[in-house]
């Protein structure tokens, strides 16, 4: 059987179209050829931007440690279960050896003197060190910043010695002329007792008068001494209704002849504050004596209150209802030296405020004339457990610096 006849004009359509076709393909070809050079162009170029991007970082990175292992203060990296990831070596040197993977708190302990403290935490080297923390935003953890605090500590304490030496020629002038008018007194009176005709009355009257002016001079010469003997103070964890038991069995005697009436309350939930008793203690009591003084012969009422404050403090308050204090003189209490009565020295009110200052705190007073007088001392509280098992007994070794006369 013959194949069957081709149409010349059919194979002339297939040409055509077959033609037509491979222009197409080689077009297309052509055109792949082309977006495979240009891909592999901005590849090539992304991989070059990237070269350099990462060299960049890299070179930043070794910037950064080499920054971290110049700088004087220690950094230490803290994730989000408490542990060191990562620190410089100046925190090895503070805090002793490799850092990485132990707890941040044990560390912190195993270092310190004091464990815990509200104040610069003291090495064991005696070096004292400030510690701040930053977030490590989005990631758990945080940034602690370790800074030897000591030299600057150190210049601080001499700068306070050095103004306090200088305040010692003021006290003793201070002093002499405070000291002449009621030994002058005394004298005079011992004097009188000589005198044999003296009545017993006359001879007891000229006795206790003697009394007086000696206990006077007696607490212008304590003061002074206080003054200028503020340094460190050890500190620990004070019971708030002791120290307010204290307070008021120690104004006993100046509530004896029932003139003045004292009222106590508490209106806080603190239990107990960071700080040295004896200091605190005597500040109140200086505070409870002015107000009995200020109100004579007339008596009245003090009043020693624990009220609200911010968090982590309390407020301690010392009211009167005696004459109040004049308003050009308000601004001027705390001063060393400054005083409204013909006897003070001038340095009680500045040794409550040293005190106050010293515990993280701060006074203040508020007094209207005929109205009375209000002190406020704002101190810090000991949160509960605040200190980890057996620090406790290194806290109480803590001190805090009173820069009195500076």
């Amino acid at each position: 059987m013959s194949p069957p006849a081709t149409n010349p004009q059919s194979l002339q359509d297939a040409f055509e179209r077959f033609n037509a076709l491979s222009e197409t393909l080689s077009r297309s070809y052509g055109e792949l050829e082309s977006q495979v050079v240009r891909l592999s162009e901005e590849l090539a170029a992304a991989r070059d931007e990237r070269l350099k991007t990462l060299v960049e970082k890299e070179r930043l990175a070794n910037r950064l440690q080499h920054l971290l292992e110049a700088l004087p203060g220690g950094v230490l990296v803290v994730d989000g279960s408490g542990r060191i990831v990562d620190h410089n070596p100046a925190a090895a040197r503070m805090l002793g050896g490799d850092l990485k993977g132990r707890p941040w708190r044990a560390v912190l302990q195993a270092a310190c003197r004091d464990g815990d403290s509200p104040h610069p935490l003291q090495l064991a080297d005696g070096s004292a060190v400030s510690v701040s923390f930053n977030s490590l935003g989005d990631e758990p953890g945080q940034i602690v910043l370790l800074t030897d605090v000591s030299e600057m500590r150190a210049l601080q304490e001499l700068v306070s010695q050095q103004k306090r030496l200088s305040a010692l020629g003021e006290m003793v002038a201070s002093l002499a002329h405070q000291i002449r008018t009621p030994l002058a007194a005394a004298l005079l009176y011992t004097s009188h007792l000589g005198n044999g005709e003296l009545t017993a009355a006359h001879r007891q009257k000229f006795a206790a008068k003697v009394s007086e002016r000696l206990l006077h001079m007696e607490r212008q010469v304590n003061d002074m001494l206080a003054f200028a003997r503020m340094g460190q103070l050890a500190v620990g964890r004070v019971s708030l209704l002791r120290l307010l038991a204290k307070a008021a069995d120690g104004l006993g005697p100046a509530l004896a002849d029932g003139r003045i009436r004292l009222m106590v309350e508490n209106r806080s939930a603190a239990a107990e504050l960071i700080a040295n008793e004896d200091a605190l203690l005597g500040i109140l009591l200086n505070l409870l004596n002015n107000a009995c003084e200020a109100m004579g012969q007339t008596g009245g009422t003090v009043r020693l209150e624990v009220l609200d404050a911010p968090p982590g403090r309390i407020c301690i308050a010392v009211a009167d209802t005696g004459p109040g204090i004049p308003e050009d003189a308000l601004g001027r209490i705390f001063e060393p030296f400054f005083t409204t009565r013909p006897n003070g020295t001038g340095l009680g009110l500045a040794i409550v405020e040293c005190v106050v200052r010293a515990h993280g705190g701060a006074v203040r007073c508020e007094s209207a004339p005929g109205q009375g007088a209000r002190f406020f001392l704002e101190l810090p509280v000991a949160p509960p457990a605040a200190l980890p098992s057996g620090a406790g007994d290194r806290a109480d070794k803590s001190t805090v610096n009173l820069q009195c006369g500076a």
